[in-house]
């Protein structure tokens, strides 16, 4: 397969694969924790996928590894929160309902997921570092857990 020739598009390429990647990781996990999902989760998950592995390929590559797992954290939260309102409450589908949970929110997001969450990050940063490193040349970043890397 040729690559594209614009930067745009070879990043929309990019995104899009990590997106459907995401989806189809997040799906999987769901079934084989719950035994079902619904495909709004594929497209929760396709996003937090992406927006995870943003954080090391769009902010400072130097972040401590602690420090990309709380951000992806926020943002699967974030994420998790809007994605609530739009499909439990607005659709109504009721498709997760956190509400028995100690300290939720409108029973959408609640601590015990934010800790699963930032857990879970480890793993899709790692697995998108992978990626785009095996699919798209990308470098793979050096890690560390507490403290800046140096710039090479």
């Amino acid at each position: 397969m040729t690559k594209p020739d614009s930067p745009l598009l070879r990043e929309i390429i990019k995104l899009t694969l990590l997106f459907l990647m995401g989806g189809m990781i997040y799906f999987i996990i769901e079934v084989a924790y719950k035994g079902d999902s619904h495909y709004s989760m594929f497209i929760t998950g396709g996003f937090c996928f992406v927006l995870m592995g943003g954080i090391n390929s769009y902010f400072d590559r130097s972040m401590p590894l602690i420090f990309q797992m709380l951000y992806s954290a926020v943002f699967v939260t974030l994420l998790e929160f809007i994605s609530g309102v739009i499909v439990n409450i607005g659709f109504n589908l009721n498709v997760w309902d956190y509400s028995s949970i100690p300290f939720n929110i409108m029973g959408q997001i609640c601590p015990r997921f934010f800790g699963i969450w930032f857990l879970l990050s480890l793993i899709g940063i790692f697995l998108d570092d992978f990626f785009r490193c095996r699919m798209f040349g990308e470098k793979m970043p050096g890690y560390t857990v507490l403290r800046k890397r140096k710039a090479v």
